[in-house]
């Protein structure tokens, strides 16, 4: 603070000095340029003159001591406002024209384009209309009747002597400003850190005040400071060249410290929406928070830049055109990454799986682990890691194995030739009982049946489905259906087969042909056929 008031003091004094080395010219209003330097020299130094500097204001039915007031006024405006007349901006020529109104008009206050001069008879004036919008523009400025300390009633000689360029009063407020600045970040402070802090702690949420809401604290209570200081600087009305810098600086830190607070502000909302996402069956929306949060972050940082550039009347409209221009061009050279981000944003909406589900798409295989802004991570069955553009996971078919309701479990029983009928039906009854008293098997829906005869064996087709949330639960059921046929196929002596090659030799010197010899004719054949069928139907009969 010391060190500020220092640079204030340096300011404000070489700036007034230099005032009062000005030249006074001649009072004339031929041109906007002359209209405005006959004001701002006959107003500045100790050794003003208001009656000349009053002739800027036309209007032939006021006295002079009426328009003595308005420049007051309009001098107070430039000065508090912190406006400065750049002349080499002013134009010069006699008969400049406004192409925007079509008239022959200067605004020489941008902040308040409604005072303006206007030319009449040759001569640049403030015309009456527009001196009743001092008055309104006054108001504004000086709020909540704080003009009455301006007034020469509110003044002592003594306060009103000069002192290193500037009156004695004008020092006085100036060290009440730091005064109240700090009584400002200091009430601010005590609010935060005294009330809300202890209301949190009481409620067992201390962490949250000191890690969150303190932080919060601290750029709007300095937001604060600044805002009072836009409201109590136009009393002291200082030099407009220091005036000038000081307003730019509050005009420009006040979006500043606003867009700080909604940065750290941020940190709060994403508290709330965590506990959100975490009573939500989808653990995808877990996935969601970083997203929205940095989501927000440039938002704020867009909207906070662009009122500080407004607040510091830089012109918006040329940048966001060059900004148009330029976000085209960005986009053409980052197509891939604008179509990843809104790849996540599908995946999202759609939700095609969650954290944590195993999932299929081409060649990779795997579980997901995080959705990120431009990629998903993916841990493949060999612990390896896998980034996949989110872009091109939502264009890709996607097989969701962690949705299953149930999983399939399809193998082929491979029993020998030589394993007589009837067991093979005791053993394929077996199997059965084996699925329907396992806890985890879907009971209707299952296929177990001889199914086909291959080159080496008697193939039982063993089709059944697990209700198995995850995959080491599968496993875990398919072990202990394998076991449990095994243990079948051993107690009912069911031979289990593998791939064979039986070689004949069709003869061998002293021994019979292995060839079996076919001595039934055909008549035999179907009478033997008839019996069979007859014996079966009459079994099923007595059945």
């Amino acid at each position: 603070m010391k060190k500020s008031l220092l640079v204030l003091f340096l300011a404000v004094s070489f700036s007034s000095l230099a005032r009062v080395q000005q030249d006074t010219i001649t009072s004339r209003l031929e041109s906007p340029y002359e209209a405005l330097q006959t004001f701002v020299t006959n107003t500045e130094g100790e050794e003003e003159n208001l009656s000349a500097a009053s002739i800027l204001f036309n209007n032939y039915k006021m006295k002079t001591e009426e328009k003595i007031e308005y420049t007051k006024k309009l001098e107070q405006i430039l000065e508090g406002a912190g406006i400065y007349i750049f002349f080499d901006k002013v134009p010069k020529e006699q008969d400049y024209f406004d192409s925007l109104t079509n008239e022959h008009r200067y605004a020489f206050m941008e902040e308040y384009p409604d005072v303006f001069l206007l030319r009449k008879n040759g001569r640049w004036q403030i015309q009456p209309p527009e001196m009743a919008q001092i008055d309104t523009v006054h108001k504004k400025l000086f709020k909540f009747g704080t003009d009455f300390i301006l007034s020469e009633e509110a003044k002592e000689d003594k306060l009103g002597a000069y002192f290193l360029g500037l009156k004695i009063w004008q020092w006085i407020g100036i060290v009440a400003i730091f005064v109240f600045s700090y009584l400002v970040r200091a009430l601010f402070s005590l609010v935060f850190e005294k009330l809300i802090v202890r209301v949190l702690d009481k409620v067992s949420h201390r962490e949250v005040g000191n890690r969150y809401i303190l932080p919060v604290a601290k750029p709007i209570g300095t937001m604060a400071v600044f805002l009072s200081l836009a409201v109590v600087y136009p009393m002291l009305q200082l030099p407009k060249e220091v005036g000038y810098y000081v307003m730019l600086a509050i005009k420009g830190l006040v979006p500043f410290f606003g867009m700080i607070a909604f940065l750290r502000l941020i940190n709060i909302v994403e508290i709330f929406m965590l506990r959100w996402v975490s009573k939500t069956e989808s653990s995808l929306d877990d996935q969601l928070v970083p997203l929205l949060k940095r989501i927000l972050r440039i938002c704020v940082v867009i909207v906070g830049g662009l009122l500080i550039l407004d607040n510091l009347s830089i012109p918006i409209l040329p940048l966001l055109t060059g900004l148009s221009i330029g976000g085209l061009a960005f986009a053409l050279a980052a197509q891939d990454t604008i179509k990843n981000f809104f790849g996540s944003l599908m995946i999202f909406v759609d939700k095609p799986f969650q954290i944590g589900d195993w999932i299929t798409t081409g060649e990779i295989d795997g579980t997901v682990e995080e959705v990120g802004f431009r990629s998903t991570r993916i841990r493949t069955f060999r612990n390896s890691l896998i980034y996949i553009p989110n872009g091109q996971l939502a264009d890709s078919t996607i097989d969701n194995n962690g949705l299953r309701q149930y999983r399939r479990f399809k193998t082929t029983l491979a029993i020998k030739y030589d394993t007589p009928p009837e067991r093979i039906e005791v053993f394929v009854e077996g199997l059965k009982k084996i699925h329907n008293v396992h806890p985890n098997t879907h009971k209707d829906r299952f296929e177990i049946h001889l199914n086909d005869m291959g080159a080496s064996s008697l193939d039982i087709l063993f089709y059944i489905f697990f209700e198995a949330p995850t995959w080491s639960d599968e496993l875990k059921f398919r072990q202990e259906i394998i076991l449990e046929i095994l243990k079948l196929g051993r107690l009912l002596s069911v031979h289990f087969a593998f791939p064979t090659q039986t070689l004949h030799v069709e003869d061998l010197p002293g021994q019979l042909s292995l060839s079996p010899e076919y001595t039934l004719t055909k008549k035999d054949l179907n009478e033997r056929l008839d019996k069979y069928f007859m014996e079966k139907q009459d079994v099923e009969g007595g059945k």
